[in-house]
């Protein structure tokens, strides 16, 4: 039954005179004969719901007007009266209907200005913040399933080893332990963090424990733990010029300076900045294979780094995306592994050696701040995926993961080559291509920004989505070129693409 009480309301008009409920009831059966005339995935009661609510909200029953009883409803409805009684119920609820006992059920004054009432609305204005206006310069739509050929840091996703992959998820999800499922504050799975230690010590030289490991959600999320405890608003951040958006994003939303360091052949470059620039509280740096231009830094501006750092009391963020993908040496050792007690938290993560869906990574902390980034994430962003955690543990463990990386490798040499031989004419007419020694992408360098634009242009028309390099610059107008992405396409489109670019590019010069 309908509750009988006291309405929630304060006020409300007394039945209108000429209140019909009869045209009421003609527009009931007639809105939701239109509702089950058609193919509906709601329930009766939603729609009778839907159609009452309609109703109200178009005027159809002004404020006081009386609604027929449950029983008419039902009745004249053909449904039953529970039905009604479970949608008046949610109106009275949600306050568009009110119950007057011993009198039924009547329409609320519940607008707002119930006398003055427009036809159309116009939708206020948007007003963003200004941190929020900012982070839009570094937001770009993101790239539909058509373009792949060019798309940089997409893995393979078609080597991927699914079926492999698949059942240790189902080996963990039917092992879980009840525990899995409460709040964690332990940093991730331990025996992924085992694995990842291991792996991180004999691959890349990283010192560290498995307790100084704390598992993300990605490394964007590593960023703004770093970002939100080891800096203040204001403070400054030296990031490489040209370099990554998605770290450039997170430090500008976390309300800090930029301090642009311009990139050489051999990296950032600290001695390019002018005399007086202000001491950095904190260091982003790609030291294995800069992002985008793919330059390795060297031993002796690693070290003249580490002494800075120290020197000012800055933190190094050492982002080492995809330093697995070396095609002409082993992988680089770690910065944050050069020296005991380093200034350096190292940034991990999977989105390119396996795929970008899994939105793990990781943080390799000085033991100092451990315990305090594990308290933040869990209070800012909670633990999870306790399940992928464990399955990949086991990937590890088990060599898959070595075993893909190794494919990996062959392939985007493979797919690299590809690329450089659809693009040899346009280079044997001046073209420029980076060493393409490393990584997932190669960087075409162009004459001008015109031919830049133009190019991109002409890409969006061909079905083709072009980086343009001058994008990656913090401060206009940026070297001009091309982004080239080859790894998440298999041969015959790269093929196909770097045949369009080239022609693109001979047309142009």
């Amino acid at each position: 039954m309908v509750p009988q009480e006291e309405p929630i309301l304060a006020t409300y008009e007394e039945p209108v005179a000429n209140s019909n409920p009869n045209a009421h009831r003609l527009w009931i059966q007639e809105a939701l004969n239109l509702q089950l005339a058609e193919p509906d995935e709601r329930t009766l009661g939603q729609r009778l719901y839907d159609a009452l609510r309609g109703g109200i909200q178009q005027d159809r029953f002004p404020p006081g007007s009386a609604l027929p009883s449950s029983r008419q409803l039902a009745s004249e409805l053909g449904i039953g009266r529970n039905t009604v009684l479970g949608a008046i119920d949610r109106l009275i609820a949600e306050g568009f209907l009110v119950s007057r006992p011993g009198a039924g059920v009547f329409v609320a004054d519940w607008q707002w200005e119930p006398r003055q009432r427009p036809a159309v609305q116009a939708t206020p204005p948007i007003a963003l913040s200004r941190r929020g206006e900012r982070l839009l310069d570094f937001a770009t739509a993101a790239p539909s399933a058509q373009y792949t050929a060019f798309a940089p840091g997409v893995p393979a996703l078609d080597r991927f080893p699914r079926e492999r992959w698949q059942r240790l998820l189902r080996r963990h999800q039917q092992r879980a332990p009840v525990d899995w499922f409460d709040y964690r504050n332990e940093g991730g799975v331990s025996t992924l963090r085992e694995a990842l230690c291991d792996y991180l010590r004999l691959s890349r030289s990283v010192r560290c424990q498995p307790e100084q490991i704390l598992i993300t959600q990605g490394a964007q999320q590593g960023f703004e733990l770093i970002a939100r405890l080891l800096a203040d608003v204001r403070d400054n951040v030296w990031l490489e010029e040209p370099g990554y958006g998605g770290a450039q994003a997170c430090f500008a939303s976390a309300g800090l300076t930029l301090q642009p360091v311009a990139v050489d052949n051999e990296g950032l470059n600290v001695a390019s900045l002018p005399a007086g620039t202000p001491p950095p509280k904190l260091i982003y740096v790609t030291p294995s294979h800069q992002y985008p231009c793919g330059a390795t830094l060297p031993l002796s501006r690693r070290t003249a780094l580490l002494g800075l750092a120290r020197q000012h009391g800055a933190w190094i963020i050492e982002d080492d995306y995809d330093s697995e993908f070396r095609y002409t040496s082993a992988p680089i050792a770690s910065l944050q592994g050069l020296m005991d007690n380093a200034p350096v938290i190292y940034v991990g993560t999977f989105s390119k050696v396996l795929y970008p869906g899994l939105r793990l990574g990781y943080l390799v902390l000085p033991p100092s701040l451990v315990a305090t980034f594990q308290r933040v994430n869990a209070r800012l962003h909670r633990e999870g995926q306790y399940v992928a955690q464990a399955a990949l543990a086991d990937f590890i463990g088990e060599g898959h993961f070595s075993r893909h990386v190794a494919r990996m490798r062959k392939c985007y040499r493979s797919r690299q080559t590809a690329l450089r031989r659809a693009l040899a004419p346009a280079v044997a007419r001046g073209l420029e291509l980076s060493s393409g020694h490393a990584g997932m992408h190669l960087v075409a360098y162009l004459a001008s920004h015109e031919m830049e634009t133009e190019l991109v242009r002409r890409g969006q028309q061909a079905g083709l989505r072009l980086s343009p390099l001058s994008g990656y610059y913090l401060r206009a107008p940026g070297r001009p070129g091309l982004v080239l992405g080859y790894a998440g396409a298999a041969e015959a489109e790269i093929e196909h693409a770097g045949r369009w670019l080239n022609d693109a590019w001979l047309a142009l010069a």
